[in-house]
């Protein structure tokens, strides 16, 4: 289960900064996807072979541009109850300011593992105002300055240094983990109760990784899954959270601990940015996927024309990624759940397919055949050999070709079209990479 980060401080000491910052060491070399920076308040970061993921908390919070005392009490609580380690910036230009004295009362107070991030040190001449904020009783400040990278280094290894150790899952590692997410509303709880029913003595818990993500084992009707509970159920007692801000961070935690999300859209509602948000966030962390279209009992118009209509702007929403199963369900009536949970048991035994070597090349080399890559200033790519990688968490196809370096985006999309038709690969991502032969 990966572990997560979160950053918090005042308006305008250069958090989201720092946040691009930290995520970019990874996301510029490693991930060659478009739309990785379209969520800017969620990333991950790879610092010496230790991955974990970083929110920049301030960045979900309305209104944050407000010195409002209400709204950062929001995130430094979210934070707290949510994150594994914070990250508390100041900026190191201004001083300590009365909110920053308020923030660190509370971080004081919390027993959660606190780094202090004095910002804005974009100069030696700045050196010297770090020491002022000794007084915050946080430990020492590190200085760094998110705008030239300055002391990043030395920051993450600190940030690496104290995170606390993972806890174990106590969960069979060949059955697979499910989560259901959505926003707010989409009737999550309504499809998890529907699932467990009454029959509630035939479930049993196991705690996860963080007191949040619960692992519910579930096998009955021929199933035998995990359920990621993202702690929907038991609701809050702080009913004035900013509920959507909450359900992302929420999000994140399950969606990490799962193989197969399963996104929950309410069919009354059509889709909105927070689906579109949820979405990419399944796909930066290259989960399965099944979208079930909720209330399916409320709407009007239940023709064929109708569910072809939602289906296509579902999918036009979500494109480039398009290959993926739509239910229309109610769990309210109970109308087809269990056709929910059986195309979830498809998508990750989708997951899990290994296509024979001599097969692959025989269907591929035909392919590129066909409509071979289109040649770059007079070179012409070849592509010699094709093969899967062994034991990737996802299905992972390797070409083999002699400039690998002019192969781009679309026809890689070609080969994973061709891939996807003619293999059951629906509800999965796959990776397609160019490696020099």
């Amino acid at each position: 289960m990966g572990q997560l980060i979160a950053i918090v401080g005042r308006p305008n000491v250069g958090k989201s900064t720092l946040f691009n910052r930290l995520t970019q060491t990874r996301t510029a070399i490693v991930d060659p996807t478009a739309g990785t920076t379209r969520d800017r308040q969620y990333g991950k970061v790879d610092w010496n072979g230790k991955e974990f993921s970083i929110v920049d908390t301030g960045g979900w919070v309305v209104n944050s541009e407000d010195i409002f005392e209400g709204e950062i009490n929001k995130q430094v609580n979210l934070a707290i109850d949510q994150a594994d380690e914070i990250l508390f910036v100041v900026d190191a230009m201004n001083g300590v300011t009365d909110l920053d004295d308020h923030v660190a009362e509370i971080l004081r107070k919390s027993k959660k593992p606190v780094i202090l991030v004095a910002n804005k040190v974009d100069s030696n001449d700045w050196l010297y105002n770090v020491a002022e904020f000794y007084k915050l009783g946080l430990g020492d400040p590190y200085p760094v300055s998110a705008a030239n990278g300055s002391g990043t280094g030395d920051l993450l290894d600190e940030v690496v240094a104290k995170l606390p150790e993972a806890e174990q899952d106590e969960t069979v590692d060949d059955i697979p983990k499910f989560a259901i997410v959505g926003r707010p509303n989409a009737g999550k709880s309504s499809i998890i109760n529907a699932f467990i029913g009454e029959d509630r003595h035939i479930v049993t818990n196991i705690a996860g990784t963080t007191r949040d993500s619960i692992y519910t084992r579930y096998n009955k009707y021929g199933f035998d899954f995990y359920l990621v509970d993202t702690a929907g159920i038991r609701k809050k007692n702080k009913v004035n959270e900013d509920i959507e801000y909450y359900s992302v961070i929420r999000s994140i935690r399950a969606i990490e601990a799962s193989d197969v999300c399963i996104l929950m859209i309410d069919a009354t509602r059509g889709i909105e940015s927070q689906d579109v948000a949820i979405f990419s966030l399944i796909q930066r962390n290259k989960k399965g996927l099944v979208v079930c279209v909720n209330k399916w009992d409320l709407v009007e118009d239940k023709s064929t024309a109708a569910i072809k209509h939602f289906e296509e702007a579902i999918r036009s929403r979500f494109a480039p990624f398009t290959d993926f199963p739509i239910i229309f369900t109610s769990a309210l009536t109970k109308q087809r759940i269990y056709k929910v949970l059986e195309t979830a048991v498809d998508v990750y035994k989708n997951r899990k397919r290994v296509v024979p070597t001599s097969q692959l090349n025989t269907v591929m080399l035909d392919a590129i055949a066909a409509y071979p890559p289109p040649a770059n200033k007079g070179k012409f790519v070849k592509i010699k050999y094709v093969t899967m990688l062994k034991g990737a968490s996802l299905p992972t196809f390797i070409f083999f070709c002699n400039l690998p370096q002019w192969v781009k985006d679309p026809y890689r999309r070609y080969l994973e079209n061709k891939i996807r038709e003619n293999w059951d690969y629906c509800g999965t991502p796959i990776n397609v990479y160019m490696r020099e032969k």
